[in-house]
C-alpha cells in the first residue's frame, strides 16, 4: 500500500510504502478484542477491599440468653448480620490482570494497525516538530489537516515543543513509537504515524 507523505504545513512531501505484513493483513476482530480487554484489566487497579469480621471492632461477649429470648442464638456483634459487623465475602486486593502470550500480543497490534489501514485512517506525517510550544498554532495546523481526533505517534524520542503544545488540544494523543498499543489505536478515529514511526514499527515486526 501506498500511502501520500504530508508535513504540518499541509505540503506533500512524496510517498512512502507500507509493509503488508505489518499493514496488510485482514483484520480480526476476536484478536484485537482480547488485547484490549488484556489491556484493560492490566490497567485495573484491584485496590478494592472491605472489613471482614476479624477487622472490625465491636464485642465478641454473647449478648442474649442461649433459650427462652425468643431469638436466633447469637454470639458475636461481629456478625455480617449486624449493623456496623464485618462484611461477607467482600472484595480483597487482587491483580486482575490475565495472561496472554506474548506473539498474540504483537499479532493483535498488526491487526488494528491493518484495520486503521484498511479503513484508509492512516497519515504519514513527514515529522512531528515545532519550533515553538504554542497550543494556539498546532491546532490551527491540526485545523487544516483535519485531525480533531488523533493519535500522532512520533519516534523514538518525542519533540518537547510539539508534546507540550499537543497536550491541550482535546481528543489529541501524542506517543512516542514504543508506547503505540491496540487501546490507544482504536479509540482515536485518525492515525498518524511520523516517518520516524513508521520505520520504528517496521523495524520492529521484521
Amino acid at each position: 500500500m501506498e500511502l501520500q507523505v504530508t508535513t504540518l504545513d499541509g505540503k506533500s512531501a512524496g510517498k512512502v510504502t507500507l509493509d503488508d505484513a505489518v499493514f496488510g493483513l485482514e483484520p480480526r476482530a476476536d484478536l484485537i478484542q482480547r488485547m484490549v480487554r488484556y489491556q484493560q484489566l492490566k490497567k485495573m487497579a484491584g485496590t478494592h477491599a472491605v472489613k471482614n469480621r476479624a477487622d472490625v471492632s465491636m464485642t465478641g461477649k454473647k449478648f442474649g440468653r442461649q433459650k427462652g429470648g425468643g431469638g436466633a442464638r447469637h454470639g458475636s456483634r461481629r456478625s455480617n448480620i449486624f449493623r456496623g459487623g464485618g462484611r461477607a465475602f467482600g472484595p480483597t486486593p487482587r491483580s486482575h490482570a490475565i495472561d496472554l502470550p506474548k506473539k498474540v500480543r504483537a499479532l493483535a497490534l498488526r491487526h488494528a494497525l491493518s484495520a486503521k489501514a484498511q479503513a484508509g485512517e492512516i497519515v504519514i506525517l513527514e515529522s512531528a516538530v515545532a519550533t515553538e510550544a504554542k497550543t494556539a498554532v498546532l491546532r490551527a495546523a491540526f485545523g487544516k489537516l483535519g485531525f480533531a481526533n488523533a493519535l500522532i505517534i512520533g519516534g523514538t524520542e518525542l519533540d518537547e515543543n510539539f508534546s507540550r503544545a499537543a497536550r491541550n488540544i482535546p481528543q489529541i494523543d501524542v506517543l512516542p513509537a514504543q508506547g503505540i498499543n491496540v487501546y490507544d489505536i482504536l479509540r482515536r478515529e485518525k492515525l498518524v504515524l511520523t516517518k520516524d514511526a513508521l520505520a520504528a514499527l517496521e523495524g520492529r515486526f521484521q
